[in-house]
């Protein structure tokens, strides 16, 4: 399986100057590629190149595996609109979105990443230093900083491109890994059910609760305070907010490792798989308040999603995605479902046997006995099935996803 390792550079004043010029003259050199492709229709790489590629290496004097790196990258980025407008993701032909998304030629950042092979980017490991193409000429000791994991993976397993990119005024690499992956235990004893949520990050059928009350007062917080600061709009204010800028996410983002750390670890330990639910769509199927919108499009809980699955690819443990419609409503112990079972957010009690339980653990239950029945089927799902073309919207009370028949055996794609 393909993982990122991140790792950070060092350059000194001289060596950061020659990586801003390459990074400026390779994105400068991308957005007039851009406009080429879009004036005259070709977004695929060989033909696109036979328009460019000289003017390219002598405009910006670029090297020639610059050149066609950026030519790459230049329909990559038309290939990633054309999937987005696909999918609907840039709203309907029509749509103030979707017009300025297809008006215009796409126009890259000065600072964006560039992707670098082993011609032009060589690593010296055990040294931490790496030797970099740029236009200046082969920036060579380059320091960069890793944790020993991180060098560990990078001395075993990279292969293929790495992506130099500034930000922040830092300097990073991300380099590709190849990482092997551990058998898949087919015959898993159980399943640990997931429930996400917002008050409760995540709760599993064992009863762990990793309540989230403390993340979400502090991104209340933050929010708030982003707000007066945006008010103000003086030269300080905007400095604050440039140095705040993605707290709130990089937090979110550690959270969610550990969480998805400890839930693979547990579920490897036991032997079981990890039942979780599809939530795709589920901000344009929910209808909410002004007040609670900000807080559900900052839950990050495709991240966290995204984070058990590829952590458990990686060791081994089988993941079933479940429909959870109304697995908030169902009893765990006798299967009534009825909407008065939800006393509270926290709290369930069953009409029918009069069984009660924590709302989410009783949620985590019903995930995890629709894990096992998919399993009994032979619907050994380890990706969620896509999204229909036409999502119907639905009440804020129920969470859609696929059924056993939509489950699908495919992997996950990191």
């Amino acid at each position: 399986m393909k993982l990122v390792v991140q790792v950070k550079l060092l350059p000194t004043p001289e060596q950061a100057a020659a990586l801003q010029a390459t990074l400026h003259a390779c994105n400068e050199a991308a957005t007039w590629a851009s406009e080429v492709a879009f004036e005259r229709g070709e977004f695929k790489n060989f033909a696109l190149r036979k328009h460019v590629y000289g003017e390219i290496r002598s405009r910006w004097n670029l090297g020639a595996q610059a050149a066609q790196h950026t030519i790459k990258k230049t329909c990559d980025a038309y290939a990633t609109l054309k999937a987005n407008l696909k999918a609907g993701n840039l709203g309907k032909p029509g749509s103030k979105r979707y017009r300025q998304a297809t008006e215009k030629p796409i126009v890259f950042h000065p600072q964006g990443a560039q992707p670098y092979d082993d011609r032009m980017l060589s690593w010296q490991i055990p040294e931490r230093r790496v030797s970099v193409w740029t236009v200046t000429g082969r920036v060579k000791d380059v320091a960069f900083t890793a944790s020993p994991e991180q060098l560990a993976t990078l001395a075993l397993y990279r292969r293929g491109e790495s992506d130099l990119l500034e930000r922040d005024g830092m300097w990073f690499l991300n380099a590709t890994c190849e990482v092997p992956e551990a058998e898949l235990n087919t015959d898993p004893v159980d399943f640990l059910g997931i429930d996400l949520g917002i008050v409760n990050i995540a709760t599993t059928s064992d009863g762990e609760i990793t309540a989230g009350r403390e993340l979400n007062r502090i991104r209340t917080r933050e929010r708030g305070l982003r707000a007066r600061l945006q008010r103000k709009n003086t030269p300080s204010a905007k400095r604050r907010l440039k140095k705040r800028r993605r707290k709130e996410a990089r937090r979110a983002r550690d959270i969610n490792h550990k969480i998805a750390k400890h839930v693979v670890a547990e579920a490897e330990r036991t032997g079981r798989g990890i039942a979780l639910e599809d939530l795709t769509g589920i901000r344009e199927r929910v209808r909410l308040r002004k007040p609670q919108r900000a807080t559900l499009h900052s839950w990050a809980f495709a991240q966290l999603g995204a984070f058990i699955a590829y952590k458990a690819r990686r060791a081994g443990v089988p993941v079933v995605y479940v429909d959870p419609a109304y697995t908030s409503r169902t009893c765990a112990e006798c299967g009534h479902m009825d909407k008065a079972n939800r006393v509270s957010q926290a709290w369930f009690a069953c009409r029918n046997c009069g069984f009660v339980d924590h709302a989410d653990r009783n949620g985590s239950r019903n995930i995890r006995a629709r894990a096992r029945e998919l399993w009994r089927r032979g619907v050994q799902s380890t990706a969620p099935a896509p999204p229909p073309e036409h999502t119907r919207r639905g009440g804020a009370g129920r969470k859609r996803s696929i059924t056993a028949s939509d489950a699908r055996c495919a992997s996950p794609t990191l």
